[in-house]
């Protein structure tokens, strides 16, 4: 199977607080919570170190922190899904891999994760399981 040219650029561990989950200690106070999102881009055409030639990627904090910061989101798969979205809206994005951690829900545990995907039809097949994220 071939797949085009791609290189990956990650933005890991925002931090955020959030209002997320559904137990009740959760929707009673934000709690803190690192999204890492890694997007998948066709390789540059054009050779040199001019930034008009990449993908502009401050739109994935900003998107992030401003989901976090303006809903409630009772499940990580549903805030991962919203970003996937986000990154997906943005032309020049053939896919994206999107992970929420939740370190403080359990005591005696690192942290709770979603782990997310979604691809353009041109990366059908691509094993995006292998994505550091």
């Amino acid at each position: 199977m071939s797949h085009p040219d791609i290189y990956f650029v990650s933005l890991r561990s925002i931090a955020t607080a959030a209002s997320i989950g559904i137990h009740a200690f959760e929707a009673a106070a934000r709690q803190k919570l690192y999204v890492s999102v890694t997007l998948i881009l066709p390789r540059p055409m054009a050779i040199g170190d001019d930034i008009r030639t990449v993908q502009d990627y401050d739109f994935v904090r900003e998107g992030v922190l401003k989901l976090a910061a303006e809903q409630h989101f009772n499940l990580q798969e549903t805030l991962c899904g919203e970003i996937l979205d986000l990154c997906l809206a943005q032309a020049g994005v053939l896919g994206a891999v999107v992970q929420t951690d939740k370190p403080d829900v359990y005591p005696a545990v690192a942290g709770v994760a979603c782990r997310m995907a979604r691809l353009r039809p041109s990366l059908a097949g691509f094993p995006w399981w292998t994505v550091k994220v």
